[in-house]
């Protein structure tokens, strides 16, 4: 069985200059807070199989029910908690809406992520 130190130093030495260092470069509260709210968004599995279906393209909610193999209530209501977290958009044509990433970073996200797990 393999065998972990305990995650504290062996005796109490607190680098006061490098800690002031990183804590002069740490966001604020209030940024870290929405950063939080940004990537509790992608811990959905539903969440992120739509926004995999947006990386690759423009769809309307009748479109990605059936991709998806889900109601258009469901989709709808993880499309609004995606738009409430700023990670994609809308456009109306008419009668139907189509949805898309809001930007690039969404896509550089979704990519860089796949990568992360994807290394050994």
């Amino acid at each position: 069985m393999e065998r972990f130190e305990a995650e504290t130093c062996g005796y109490l030495c607190v680098h006061e200059e490098l800690v002031e260092q990183v804590q002069a470069m740490l966001p604020e509260d209030e940024t870290l807070q929405r950063l939080s709210e940004l990537f509790k968004a992608f811990a959905d599995g539903t969440r992120i199989r739509i926004l995999y279906v947006l990386l690759e393209a423009e769809v309307c909610v009748c479109d990605l029910a059936r991709l998806l193999g889900m109601t258009q209530s469901a989709v709808s209501h993880q499309l609004r908690l995606l738009r409430q977290a700023r990670l994609i958009k809308s456009r109306r044509d008419g009668k139907t809406v189509f949805y898309s990433l809001a930007d690039d970073h969404v896509a550089t996200l979704l990519r860089q992520g796949t990568e992360h797990i994807s290394e050994e």
